[in-house]
């Protein structure tokens, strides 16, 4: 799959690649999960470290085939969240 609005490869990172996957296909088009505010609700494999840290280092959802289909369903979440969060600071 060439680059398009779902998929992006950047081979060119100096992080490239940040996870380790199977195959050749890894989608940076979600480098920076928009699901980390969504704590253990995003779906993803992660952990908690000191101080409540949230570490996804060993989460390949973002990099996956259908990574892009599983984030874009849960950004209503994230959406809703935000405007919570508006909304106490008024």
């Amino acid at each position: 799959m060439k680059n398009s609005s779902k998929y992006f490869k950047n081979e060119e990172c100096e992080y490239f690649p940040c996870h380790k996957v199977e195959g050749e296909y890894f989608n940076c088009m979600f480098c920076c999960c928009p699901l980390y505010a969504l704590g253990d609700k995003c779906g993803g494999n992660f952990v908690y470290i000191e101080d409540g840290i949230k570490d996804c280092s060993a989460c390949t959802v973002p990099h996956t085939e259908n990574g892009y289909e599983k984030i874009s369903s849960k950004l209503r979440a994230v959406s809703e969240m935000a405007k919570m969060n508006r909304n106490k600071d008024n």
